[in-house]
């Protein structure tokens, strides 16, 4: 789209953003004639504070207005690419809470209808169908944002602002998974803001989550552990029953604290952890997905897997794999399953058998597409299959190679 004049491509993303030329205009403070004009290229746009001013209308930033805009990657592989990101960006530098101190918000989506969105975003996440996701993400997030300013003051602002709190969530983890750990950081950030006006402490807990595995993506290792750790010991389960939701948040933080011990090897923290994270599931019961977490025994097996993997010892990572219950494996949603596919290909490369690792990346493709063909670390370790096969590599794996644009 680079190549075409300003005023198509203000044409083209005033048609993403479903606005008409005159509610187009009536933000700009313009007339719609002069939009159309502008579209038509009758019109100049030779003043940069237009041209910024159109960008803020359009939510896009402005590199992308003026024709800076990388290739799109094919629909098919359903990743999300740097358009995308530029407009989640785009969202996430809204400060729409601030705007609100001084003057009224414009209309925002009902409360209920946002419940549902939410809802469905989590569940396009946990199926791994991050095209999909980022191209719902921007306006999920601006509707959001709009929804947390205009209940500000009422007796919905609670439930407002946990919405908007899950929203930054969803996007952090969608942004961390393609490589963008920046922004992903500064999504789980907000949300342990948003999350501390809902008072949510468990809501919270899951932010700090996100910021941990943010931080983990960034290479700071030992935040991400402390993290992890100091709000799991504030939310560890009393001598009392505890809640289902407490128990599987708790377990995700000593979770993810153990992937963060294992970055910098520190096997007697990651079993300490990996205890506490398997007491939680055994007294939660079983597996489920209290606020979005896919936490209980299974998920911290395929934990023991990762963190095995993290320390070197792709023995015991495939050992556990191979002795894990299929049953509770099958029942894990397509993300979580393709992640460990991902993980045990690791696992197998570290022992020598890239055969079986080869295999096990073409299973997280079945699976799970997205989360093999989108995500930079899957791509390395294709790299490496290649690299150390033989011969001529299997068909299967040569076609997914030249779909990820991997050589050898």
């Amino acid at each position: 789209m680079d190549e075409l004049p300003i005023g198509r491509r203000v044409a083209y993303w005033r048609g993403r953003r479903k606005m008409s030329q005159q509610v187009f205009a009536d933000r700009l403070g313009k007339s719609k004639s002069w939009v159309d004009k502008v579209e038509r290229g009758v019109r100049r746009l030779d003043k940069f504070s237009v041209v910024y001013d159109i960008a803020d209308v359009l939510q896009v930033d402005v590199q992308l207005l003026l024709g800076k805009e990388v290739e799109r990657k094919p629909e098919t592989q359903n990743c999300i690419d740097q358009v995308e990101v530029e407009e989640i960006r785009a969202a996430l530098e809204r400060y729409d809470q601030m705007s609100a101190f001084f003057q009224a918000v414009p209309q925002s989506p009902p409360l209920a209808e946002m419940h549902k969105a939410v809802s469905h975003a989590w569940l396009t996440y946990q199926h791994a169908k991050y095209g999909v996701l980022a191209r719902a993400l921007p306006k999920l997030l601006r509707d959001a944002q709009a929804a947390d300013s205009a209940h500000a003051n009422s007796e919905q602002a609670s439930k407002a602002a946990h919405l908007l709190g899950q929203v930054y969530q969803i996007a952090s983890s969608a942004l961390r998974k393609v490589g963008e750990h920046e922004l992903s950081w500064l999504a789980a950030d907000r949300s342990i803001a948003v999350s501390q006006r809902a008072g949510d402490q468990l809501l919270a807990g899951l932010a700090s989550y996100r910021v941990g595995s943010a931080l983990l993506a960034l290479g700071r290792v030992r935040p991400a552990l402390e993290v992890n750790v100091n709000i799991a010991n504030r939310l560890a389960p009393g001598p009392d029953r505890p809640e289902a939701d407490q128990l599987s948040v708790y377990g995700m933080l000593l979770l993810n604290g153990a992937m963060a011990a294992s970055r910098i090897g520190d096997s007697a923290t990651v079993r300490d952890l990996l205890s506490g994270a398997e007491q939680a599931s055994l007294q939660l019961g079983g597996d489920f997905n209290h606020y979005w977490t896919c936490f209980g025994p299974t998920n911290v097996k395929l934990h023991r897997c990762a963190t095995a993997v993290e320390l070197g010892d792709g023995r015991t990572a495939v050992e556990t794999h191979e002795n894990m219950d299929l049953a509770g494996f099958n029942a894990m949603l397509p993300e979580r399953r393709a992640h460990h596919f991902l993980d045990i290909a690791r696992g197998y490369t570290q022992i020598g058998d890239v055969e079986k690792a080869g295999e096990m990346l073409l299973e997280g493709d079945r699976l799970a597409p997205s989360e093999i063909r989108c995500r930079p670390l899957a791509a390395e370790v294709l790299s490496d299959v290649l690299r150390r096969t033989r011969g001529t590599p299997p068909a299967p794996i040569a076609e997914l190679a030249e779909q990820m644009g991997v050589g050898v």
